[in-house]
């Protein structure tokens, strides 16, 4: 069974930066495409952005485009986003998947943007 484990949120302000990482185990990590989903609250998951194996291919919702950087390390089975000038609206729980429609999670860390 997938094992992920998601961990760097926490409080921040607006225009801040935060790196989430993603720890996977019991899969060959290297070998799936890894996805980030958020969830806000009272709203469903929204896919934010995807990376190849290979990392030679990445893509984004418009949300995030430009703002947020995803990334892996193959040799740590792990996923990065890093993200940057952080909104109110950036506010939710994050979770790597290995599905754009959520599927396959982990339990999420929580963001939270407030000044």
């Amino acid at each position: 069974q997938v094992h992920l484990v998601e961990s760097g949120g926490g409080l921040v302000q607006p225009g801040d930066s935060v790196r989430l990482s993603c720890a996977a185990s019991e899969l060959i990590f290297s070998n799936h495409w890894m996805n980030w989903v958020r969830q806000a609250p009272g709203k469903g998951l929204e896919w934010l952005a995807e990376i190849n194996p290979g990392s030679t291919r990445t893509y984004y919702s418009d949300s995030v485009k430009g703002r947020f950087t995803i990334s892996r390390d193959n040799a740590k089975s792990t996923l990065y986003l890093q993200m940057s000038n952080l909104k109110f609206e950036d506010t939710a729980r994050y979770y790597c998947a290995l599905h754009r429609d959520g599927t396959h999670r982990g339990q999420g860390t929580q963001v939270t943007v407030s000044s």
